[in-house]
């Protein structure tokens, strides 16, 4: 493009839908269709070779999420600006609805059964959550974030929902919407200080929380901490991890050939420790290739974040790609026995629709960031122009 078809654009950041997809962040796609088929490969080696049921189902969503991710990826920022708390307000209803009518799955009720799909709104309140916060955000200026009471309506939009996602119950789901909240609070310009008391004041509350946690989630931290415990039991899934990971060495076993996910001494090996499995059959190249993947995908949010030319977008992306990365360290943490297993999946790679749906999303979001980031929106006034 050259210099005067850019300064055109910057006069006037409404662009045709011909430029929009000139504009289009393709590398990001291209990223995404990678690191999925990856997965596929991997699904298909956890069934033993065949496609059914889980590679071909995820292909599938995968195809769908592209279409989405596009879709979104060209309406303008701005509409997603004046949706945000419409988003989450409806992520946060169909939330409270998994306590009226939610399905129940591995001892807790976090699914809704919508006939096609079963979909974890907790999920979606991730995306929703990083869109009201960023519009919030965007509407205040430096000097009130600084002020406590300004912290007041986003800090109750953080803690609602995760206290319903407690209530299902789901520690880890509940732990990644604080700490994506707390890094756009970080983006957003709150000083450090008043982050230091939250965390001083969450460490003294811990021996009282330990008391309302369920007998599972105490199990999970014990066994974190002494995983050789009980060896058939609550820690079988960490050891078997780990052998696997450990078996695996540089080069790993080859495809369809690791014996831990094959022979299924290795649990969840389609969704959770579906990177232990991809470890032992690729070994330590093959997982350092997938992390340089994610490495790339990262650098392309947070390049398309300081890009923006709006606070919002600005934001948005960089709360999107955070929890993108949260998704990814928690997850290869945990079967790594570095963190307590809490079920976060691993983005694009474990079978799951609801997860997938959330990694399309949040990347349209981004796209929609990166086409739309000349677009001007005023932080203050009683009417913005959008």
């Amino acid at each position: 493009m050259s210099a005067l078809d850019d300064m055109t654009l910057r006069r006037n950041p409404t662009l045709s839908f011909g430029q929009k997809l000139w504009h289009l962040n393709w590398g990001l796609v291209v990223l995404a269709a990678m690191i999925t088929g990856v997965g596929i490969a991997m699904l298909y080696s956890a069934a033993n070779g065949a496609f059914a049921p889980w590679a071909s189902r995820q292909a599938l969503r995968f195809s769908a999420g592209l279409v989405l991710m596009l879709g979104i990826a060209l309406i303008d920022v701005r509409y997603w600006f004046r949706a945000a708390y419409l988003a989450y307000a409806v992520a946060f209803l169909m939330l409270a609805g998994v306590e009226v009518m939610g399905t129940i799955g591995m001892g807790a009720r976090r699914w809704v059964d919508l006939g096609v799909l079963q979909l974890q709104p907790s999920e979606l309140m991730k995306i929703a959550l990083v869109l009201a916060l960023a519009r919030y955000f965007h509407t205040v200026s430096l000097e009130d974030v600084r002020r406590p009471f300004y912290l007041l309506p986003p800090l109750a939009l953080v803690l609602a929902p995760a206290g319903l996602v407690l209530r299902q119950p789901d520690l880890g789901t509940a732990m990644m919407l604080v700490m994506v909240g707390g890094i756009v609070f970080f983006m957003a310009g709150v000083r450090l200080w008043k982050f230091a008391v939250v965390i001083l004041a969450t460490g003294g509350a811990v021996p009282i929380a330990w008391n309302f946690l369920h007998d599972y989630q105490k199990n999970r931290i014990l066994t974190f901490l002494n995983p050789e415990n009980d060896p058939l039991g609550a820690g079988y899934h960490i050891l078997q991890s780990k052998i696997a990971l450990g078996s695996g060495g540089l080069f790993g076993k080859g495809f369809l050939q690791g014996t831990q996910s094959h022979l299924n001494f290795l649990p969840e090996k389609q969704t959770d420790f579906i990177f232990t499995m991809l470890a032992e059959e690729f070994g330590m190249a093959g997982g350092l290739l997938l992390l340089g993947l994610y490495l790339l995908l990262f650098v392309y949010g947070y390049a398309i974040a300081f890009r923006s030319r709006n606070h919002f977008g600005r934001l948005l992306a960089l709360g999107l790609t955070a929890n993108l990365f949260l998704y990814v360290f928690i997850n290869i943490a945990m079967v790594m026995g570095l963190v307590p297993v809490v079920g976060v999946p691993l983005p694009l790679i474990s079978y799951g629709g609801s997860v997938m749906m959330t990694a399309m999303v949040s990347l349209g979001l981004m796209s929609s960031v990166s086409i739309h980031r000349d677009v001007r929106m005023p932080r203050r006034g009683p009417r913005e122009d959008l």
